[in-house]
């Protein structure tokens, strides 16, 4: 099975940039359909964008629009998020997920977590 490793969150001021990492070591992660989702406090896990297994098609929740880049690095088996302009609403912890299939299967449920980074926005 696919182990996700999340990374690269943490404390930013608000207007600041992040980005966060998610890696596989398994040789079929480019295979995969990943998506990051948000689970903020009090709220229901987002799903705040997704990227197609070999990275031809992205998709981004309305709130990541315009912000928000998902990309990823097929040789180094890691999908990103980049995150600028960042807003106090964006505090949440991120999971990686992946799903065989497309971006519809990711919007669906994703079969496969990571154990998620915490993204802290500050006024």
């Amino acid at each position: 099975q696919v182990h996700l490793v999340e990374s690269g969150g943490g404390l930013v001021q608000a207007g600041g940039s992040l980005r966060l990492s998610c890696t596989a070591a398994d040789h079929t992660f480019s295979t995969l359909a990943i998506g990051w989702f948000r689970q903020a406090p009090g709220k229901e896990r987002e799903l705040v964008a997704a990227v197609s297994r070999f990275g031809a098609a992205t998709s981004y929740a309305v709130s990541a629009k315009g912000r928000f880049t998902i990309s990823r690095d097929i040789d180094n088996n890691t999908v990103y998020l980049q995150m600028n302009s960042l807003k106090i609403e964006d505090t949440g912890i991120y999971f990686c997920a992946a799903e065989r299939g497309g971006l519809a299967a990711v919007r669906a449920g994703p079969s496969l977590w990571g154990q998620g980074t915490q993204v802290t926005v500050a006024s």
